[in-house]
């Protein structure tokens, strides 16, 4: 893996604005995908009557979306910029979001927001916006695509920027910090090279505005918290749980508490990429053996973190959700099941405080009998047994939640307030 500082990027907008030809694009142009594998591609594409769709073929190589011709699922990607390595979180633009949506745009750092200059800002662009601000993304790159279908017009260029503007601010996004970029990724206008077609412009390319993104800060600051993915056995060393270090340092010789099981124990070794060592950080794989504690004892799902400052397990917690899709409507009392880091628990929604206008964030109805789906709300949740998780506000990456039921993903949340146990 490259000595770079890594980012995860979220790939957002409407389903038909271009999102996997610009993915596609960039891999190509990075050098991240081989010329003969595009060629295959194109062929594909051209027998299939959509020629100029090979750049979308990279990234839709499932069969099923081939004949569909949207995409799917969730499709990890890396490319190279001179100062990152990122990882591509292309999420899927059609209405039936999966949980991948979710989890997607929660680790991703920063976002491109693709807009077609043809059609401007959709329904779902607005909604893609909302869920990438209800769930933490900061920093917006918004691609203005197929400025070729517009035969590369500055007015064109110039109507969808403030149709976008005003979106954002709706969503109390800090217009300040989002670039916008006229392009094309068919074409490759403004994408990795400045493109002679659009003279009037003299601004970024997309990928010199990936460069220029802001550096993630490390969540090493906030304390230690490592959601439990599996818990071993091994004979020998003992009970050995294994996790991803979500924020803080998990150090050798420290006391850790595991919520809600609420156990304590000591670290006596840590395991990365099966080599020992004597530290682990954010973003870490690891597997670690803890003194005085049986594997019974802890479960997948559990939170590791310091004991002096052990993770928070809820009574109850309030949390902003958005309802993606629902058969009919969400009442006080539903119990869905809830899916936060490696936790999957049902919980009753107690209450629903407040509906929430959800281009704007303002409230619209307090206390409303039920919720369906577009709608954004202020609830209360009751886990049905003891769930550890942290406000967004304090510890995103303990903060945000999927909301699933009848095998698909209804809602997307963050969490607000803990009232702790």
């Amino acid at each position: 893996m490259p000595d770079k500082p890594h980012q995860n990027l979220a790939i957002i907008g409407h389903v038909d604005h271009g999102k996997s030809t610009l993915v596609g694009r960039l891999l190509f142009e990075t050098g991240s995908v081989p010329e003969h594998v595009i060629e295959q591609h194109k062929q594909e594409a051209e027998e299939k009557g959509k020629g100029g769709f090979e750049f979308a073929y990279v990234m839709d190589n499932l069969a099923e979306e081939r004949e569909r011709g949207v995409t799917i699922d969730i499709a990890h990607q890396e490319f190279d910029t001179d100062e990152y390595y990122f990882t591509i979180v292309d999420t899927p633009g059609h209405r039936d979001f999966v949980k991948n949506m979710i989890t997607g745009a929660s680790q991703a750092d920063n976002a491109v927001l693709v807009v077609a200059a043809d059609d401007g800002v959709a329904p779902q662009t607005q909604e893609h916006v909302f869920l990438a601000r209800t769930l933490g993304i900061n920093e917006l790159i918004v691609a203005v695509n197929k400025m070729d279908s517009v035969n590369y017009d500055e007015d064109r260029y110039r109507e969808v920027v403030d149709e976008v503007t005003k979106l954002l601010n709706q969503v109390r996004f800090d217009t300040e910090d989002a670039s916008f970029i006229p392009m094309s990724a068919l074409a490759g206008d403004n994408v990795v090279d400045h493109s002679d077609e659009m003279s009037w412009y003299d601004g970024k390319t997309i990928l010199e505005a990936l460069n220029d993104l802001p550096m993630p800060e490390p969540p090493t600051d906030a304390p230690l918290r490592l959601p439990i993915q599996d818990v071993y056995t091994i004979s020998g060393i003992g009970t050995v749980p294994v996790g991803r270090v979500e924020t803080g340092m998990l150090n050798i010789g420290e006391s850790v508490s595991f919520q809600p099981s609420d156990v304590t124990g000591e670290v006596k070794t840590i395991e990365m990429h099966h080599e020992e060592v004597p530290e682990a950080g954010p973003g870490d794989n690891v597997g670690f053996n803890v003194r005085g504690v049986g594997k019974n004892d802890i479960r997948r799902g559990d939170v590791a973190g310091p004991a002096d400052d052990p993770p928070k397990v809820a009574d109850t917690f309030t949390a902003q959700i958005v309802v993606m899709q629902h058969p009919s409507v969400i009442t006080a009392g539903y119990t869905p099941v809830f899916h936060a880091h490696t936790a999957q628990d049902a919980c009753t929604i107690e209450s629903i405080d407040q509906k929430i206008d959800p281009s704007s964030g303002e409230v619209v109805e307090e206390e409303p009998d039920y919720i369906q789906s577009g709608d954004a709300a202020i609830v209360t949740v009751r886990p049905q047994k003891p769930l550890s998780i942290e406000p967004s506000s304090e510890i995103p990456e303990l903060g945000s939640f999927a909301v699933r039921d009848m095998g698909q993903t209804i809602a997307a949340g963050r969490v607000l307030e803990v009232n702790e146990r």
